[in-house]
């Protein structure tokens, strides 16, 4: 048991290949999952989409939580992924390469619907757990940064300490972006990430990082 447990943990972190089956089918489970919730999508469904047999779906994910799993972690990819490109850029300035950041994680989170964030709330709160570390994990990696960068450029403050300034932004984000807060305040996940980040970069740039 614990051996056929380890495989499916592998399965759902896996990277499949672009193409495969596996991913062909991971690609539709997060169209329709981000749009539409989780729960009024059925393995059968997506087999049926896909035309291919529920034996070839169950084998790559026994369940849907599994495939919920491998969902979460490739849209975490595809983030890191344009993040980088972002990041990468040697040619931007720390102010266009903030821009571009917050643009690509608003087009990121513009993509997940509300009917998704319901669904997380009332089916699966445990698996929001790896959607907190992940995204704890890319605003160190990404802002952090850009924080140091911005600092030295002089278009963030140098009187509050950069690891200060990320555990902020990472407290607001945890406090805010969960399904029952955003839920309780009527928020949609695209409404409440850029509040935050409204705030929070209002209270952190310099007059020289607010002009333009």
């Amino acid at each position: 048991m614990a051996g056929q447990t380890s495989k499916r943990a592998a399965a759902a972190n896996a990277a499949f290949p672009e193409g495969s089956a596996p991913q062909r089918i991971v690609t539709a489970a997060r169209r329709h999952f981000f749009a539409h919730g989780f729960r009024s999508v059925t393995m059968d469904d997506l087999a049926e989409e896909l035309g291919m047999s529920k034996k070839t779906l169950y084998t790559a994910f026994p369940s849907k939580l599994d495939l919920l799993r491998a969902v979460l972690l490739d849209k975490f990819r595809s983030v890191q992924a344009d993040l980088d490109r972002v990041t990468d850029d040697a040619s931007a300035d720390v102010r266009v390469t903030l821009q571009r950041l917050l643009a690509a994680m608003q087009q990121h989170t513009e993509e997940i619907q509300p009917p998704f964030v319901r669904d997380m709330r009332r089916e699966t709160p445990a698996m929001f757990q790896l959607v907190q570390n992940r995204r704890r994990d890319l605003i160190q990696r990404y802002f952090g940064r850009l924080f140091e960068d911005g600092r030295k450029a002089g278009i963030i403050r140098k009187d509050m300490p950069a690891r200060l300034m990320i555990e902020i932004l990472i407290g607001a984000t945890e406090a805010i972006m969960n399904p029952p807060k955003i839920a309780e305040l009527g928020l949609t996940p695209t409404t409440g990430y850029m509040s935050i980040m409204t705030v929070i970069f209002e209270g952190l740039l310099t007059t020289k990082g607010r002009s333009r």
